[in-house]
Formats: C-alpha cells, sequence, structure tokens
C-alpha cells in the first residue's frame, strides 16, 4: 500500500507542476481560455479523449460490464461518436468562427438575450460536469488514504482549481496529455489483460457468463436510444467540448485528430466492459456493483502497479473535473459577467479576470460536491438540461432560417422546465425527461419561431 501512495502522489506532484509551467505560457485571454488556438494533432487528441472519458466513463463502463456485459461500451460508444460527429460536421465551421463560448453562436443567430439565457443553463451543466467528477476523485482518494470524505474532496478537488485557476487551458492540455497516457497504460493495456489473465482467459469468460454478455444490445434499446440522446448529443452542445476545439491549430487538426479521439473512446469503452467482464467471473457475487472497479483492480493487481491504476482512474476523473471547471468559468466570465458589468469580454485581454473566475466557481464546486452524494444521478441531471434546453435553439441556430430568438428562447426555458418536471416525477434515471424535454423544446420553438416576426440573421455559421 505504501507503494502506491507514492505512485499517486508521485502523479498528483506532476499534474501541479505541468500546471505551473501551463501558467508561463497562458500570457493572454486567449492562451488562457483556448491555448491559443495552437494545438498539434497529438496534443490535440490527447486532451480531447482525457476531456471525453471522465468517472462515469472508467468507473461507470466497468460497473456496465459488470452488469450487463460486453455491451456496457454503449455509453463510452455515444460519447465517441458524438466526437467524430462533431469534428466531421461542426469543427470548420466553428473555428472560423473564432469565438470562446456555445453561447456567442447564439446571439450572432439570434440576439444578445437568447446568449444570456442559454449560458445560465451552460453554467450549471458545466458546474455538475466539474462536482460529480470531483465526488468520484474524493472516492478515490477516501478509499486509498483511509481519509473522511470531506477531506479527499478537499484534497483531490483542490489540486484541480489550483492547476486549472493557474495555467487554464495550458495547464489542461499538458495535464491531459499525461492523463491520457497513464489512463491507457494503466487500464488498457494493464488492467485489462490482467484481470482476462486471472480470470482464466477469454474462452474462460465464454465459458462462465451468460451468452447475453456478449451481446452488444443486451443492455436494451431504451437504454441505447437514452445514451445517444443524452451522450451524443450532450457531446455535440457542451462548452467543454467546443472549447477543446477552439484548441486546434487547423481544421485538419480538429477533423483527423478529433476522429481519432473519437474511436479511442468506443475503444476504450469495450476495454473497460472486458473489465467489468472480468470482475463479474472473479467476484460473482459483490454486495455493491458500483465497487466493481475497485474490487477488481485490489483482486488482480500487485503493489505499485495497482497504484498506477488507480492513478489512471484518478486521471480520468481530473481531467473531466478540471474541464468542467474551465467551462463554467468560461461560460461566466465571456457570457454573464458582461451582461452585470456592461463591459466587453469578447475582444483581446490579459487572463486576470479569467483566473479569479476559475478560482471562484472552483469553490463553488468543491462546495456541490461536499453536499451532493449521487454521481451519476448528478451528471444526468446535468446533460438532462443542456440537451433539453441547448440542443433544439442551437440546431435551429445553425440549420433553420426561419428560427426566432423568442422562439430560441421558449424553447430553453420550456424544455429546461420539462427536463425538471419529469426528473421530479418520474426520478433522474428515467428516460422520459430527455425525451418529453426535446418534444416540448422542439414544437415550442417552431410554433414559436413561425408565429414571431421573420428576423434576419446576425451571423452565420456557413
Amino acid at each position: 500500500m505504501a507503494l502506491d501512495i507514492f505512485v499517486v502522489l508521485l502523479y498528483v506532484a506532476a499534474m501541479l507542476a505541468l500546471g505551473w509551467y501551463g501558467m508561463r505560457r497562458a500570457k493572454t485571454r486567449e492562451d488562457y481560455l483556448v491555448a491559443g488556438r495552437n494545438l498539434g494533432p497529438g496534443f490535440y487528441l490527447g486532451t480531447m479523449a482525457a476531456t471525453v472519458l471522465g468517472g462515469a466513463s472508467t468507473i461507470g463502463t466497468v460497473r456496465l460490464g459488470y452488469v450487463h456485459g460486453i455491451s456496457g461500451f454503449w455509453l463510452c460508444a455515444a460519447l465517441g461518436l458524438g466526437i467524430i460527429g462533431i469534428s466531421l460536421f461542426l469543427a470548420k465551421p466553428l473555428l472560423k468562427l473564432k469565438i470562446f463560448t456555445v453561447t456567442q453562436v447564439l446571439e450572432r443567430r439570434y440576439n444578445a438575450t437568447a446568449r444570456h439565457s442559454s449560458a445560465a443553463i451552460m453554467l450549471v451543466y458545466a458546474l455538475m460536469i466539474g462536482a460529480t467528477s470531483t465526488i468520484a476523485i474524493g472516492t478515490v482518494m477516501q478509499v486509498l488514504f483511509g481519509i473522511p470524505f470531506w477531506v479527499a474532496v478537499l484534497i483531490g478537488g483542490g489540486i484541480v482549481v489550483a492547476y486549472s485557476t493557474i495555467g487554464g487551458m495550458w495547464s489542461l492540455t499538458l495535464t491531459d496529455i499525461v492523463q491520457f497516457l497513464i489512463m491507457t497504460i494503466g487500464l488498457v493495456f494493464i488492467l485489462m489483460p490482467m484481470s482476462i489473465s486471472d480470470a482464466g482467459g477469454w474462452d474462460a469468460l465464454v465459458a462462465k457468463l451468460p451468452a447475453s454478455y456478449f451481446s452488444l444490445t443486451a443492455i436494451g434499446w431504451d437504454t441505447i436510444i437514452t445514451y445517444f440522446l443524452i451522450y451524443f448529443f450532450g457531446i455535440f452542445i457542451g462548452q467543454d467540448i467546443w472549447q477543446r476545439v477552439f484548441t486546434a491549430r487547423s481544421e485538419g487538426v480538429a477533423k483527423v485528430a478529433g476522429t481519432a479521439a473519437g474511436v479511442y473512446c468506443v475503444l476504450y469503452g469495450l476495454a473497460a466492459a472486458a473489465i467489468g467482464m472480468a470482475a463479474k467471473v472473479l467476484l460473482p457475487d459483490l454486495d455493491n456493483v458500483n465497487n466493481a472497479f475497485a474490487s477488481i483492480v485490489d483482486a488482480t493487481l500487485p503493489d505499485g502497479i495497482r497504484g498506477l491504476v488507480v492513478a489512471a482512474a484518478l486521471a480520468a476523473l481530473m481531467s473531466t473535473a478540471s474541464a468542467g471547471l474551465l467551462a463554467a468559468s468560461t461560460t461566466a466570465a465571456q457570457d454573464l459577467w458582461p451582461l452585470l458589468s456592461g463591459s466587453n469580454a469578447d475582444g483581446e485581454g490579459d487572463a486576470h479576470k479569467n483566473r479569479l473566475f476559475t478560482l471562484l466557481l472552483g469553490v463553488v464546486v468543491l462546495g456541490i460536491a461536499l453536499v451532493v452524494s449521487d454521481v451519476i444521478s448528478a451528471l444526468t441531471l446535468a446533460y438532462n438540461l443542456l440537451v433539453g434546453g441547448m440542443l433544439i435553439p442551437l440546431l435551429g441556430a445553425i440549420y433553420w432560417k426561419r428560427a426566432s430568438t423568442v422562439g430560441a428562447i421558449a424553447s430553453m426555458v420550456l424544455g429546461s422546465l420539462t427536463a425538471c418536471l419529469f426528473m421530479f416525477l418520474d426520478g433522474l434515471d428515467a428516460n422520459t425527461p430527455i425525451y418529453y424535454s426535446l418534444a416540448v423544446g422542439a414544437v415550442s420553438f417552431v410554433i414559436v419561431s413561425l408565429l414571431s416576426r421573420p428576423q434576419a440573421a446576425a451571423g452565420s455559421l456557413a
């Protein structure tokens, strides 16, 4: 255990050192928010994959593999296909705009009111993304170090807040590359083959597990469709993902490296599901299936190597937490603060104000993590609000010339309220919140836009 703890502490020290180095490169607002729009293919692939693959993708997919078999990979597949989609179809027009936030697109197509309305939804989404990963970081560190949960959250989350605040996107990019490598080595090349070997090899899995564990659709078509509605489309409109797209040096980098990152996410999901299947053979009677990842790590890996895999899990969690935090601070500084202060935040400038917002919202994320206990529920709430409230207006802004500002705002408000209503009535695990919020958002968007006066687009993605 002492060796495992040393490996994890070494990883944490490296993250802080890279954060400090990133600060030296983050001189301007553009450096701080989008790494100077200058990332090449290697850095872009690593930071995009690390951003997407967080706690739900890693620990959650192992749990899904334990319960459902190989079909548990669909969560990562939906995320990966979303990355491929945004890389092939949206990267080119997005890079031309030279913007910082998703909501700036809505202002160009509609007006400033639409931007500010959508920013409120995006801020809640980004804060919850940061908080859910921070909770998971605290859980892992609590088990590893044997410390109280609140102490683990403050230490683990505080590390993320520290390196995100001082270096912004440059710090996130540098740490993401290390996190991407550790995740790949720890889970794909160490934990997966060792766990399957300890279970007796693939033939033993086939012999000992039900046939349904080898079906790609055993998890159920309703779950697969819901994953696509929430995560595939969530990738298309999430500030944390768009902000990574804005870092690409060129359209070619965004398309090729982004597509490669999406393929990697799908393969990562297959590896994580296979680990869960091996855990089912080795540990068939777990009291809590949510502990499948921690249990298989403890059961199959020797000292030192175990620490590397725990560091891999922390890497996945920290990359997503930092992405959510920077997305929240960017939305607050670029979209909401100008509304309150009357200033213009879209031009050039230094990064001091953005650092302040990252620090303040980092404190908010830590506070949420201390009072919210259910990670999956918080993540589902975030994506239901984002997709239910913003998908329709954003697609309309890009593809429908007849779309109007009042239609967009009506869709945001009614879609978000519908998602909240059905999450309250049917629970956060239900499919109804996303189905009904999209339906209400689409109907209200079309009807109100057709009834309102046509308006000229203020900007275009063409």
